[in-house]
């Protein structure tokens, strides 16, 4: 494991995203869920991206999901992993793998919700091995 932790950069909020970012500070992940198709979607927005609809809501994620693919970032600092991962209601999402052991981290991994600190902002979803 690392001994030092990345700096994570504080994400800049806006009126569309402002109440994800306010629950992620919370410890509570959210995503989208389309009130006319019935969808589910990462990330959270005013329009469903499946049938431009807007009647959209947030509804809080399980947290727990499964590495779809990963990159491990060796060049950087301190070296840092980056995945898409599938949650468990179905969409997928960017965000980092932390507090393990980069080589081990597989594809099919099941990993569940931590929450980072960021520089000055709201806490940011990341995922470690369930």
């Amino acid at each position: 494991m690392q001994s030092r932790e990345r700096r994570i950069q504080a994400p800049e909020p806006n009126p569309e995203t402002q109440a994800f970012w306010k629950a992620a500070d919370e410890g509570k992940l959210m995503i989208g869920k389309c009130l006319a198709c019935g969808a589910v979607h990462y990330y959270p927005r005013a329009i469903c991206p499946f049938c431009f609809s807007d009647r959209t809501e947030l509804q809080q994620a399980s947290g727990n999901g499964t590495i779809y693919t990963y990159s491990v970032m060796r060049r950087a600092p301190i070296p840092y992993a980056i995945a898409y991962v599938t949650l468990s209601e179905g969409p997928s999402m960017m965000s980092n793998i932390v507090d393990c052991d980069l080589d081990k981290i597989r594809i099919g991994q099941a990993v569940r919700l931590v929450f980072k600190a960021s520089d000055g902002g709201p806490q940011v979803p990341m995922f470690t091995p369930a």
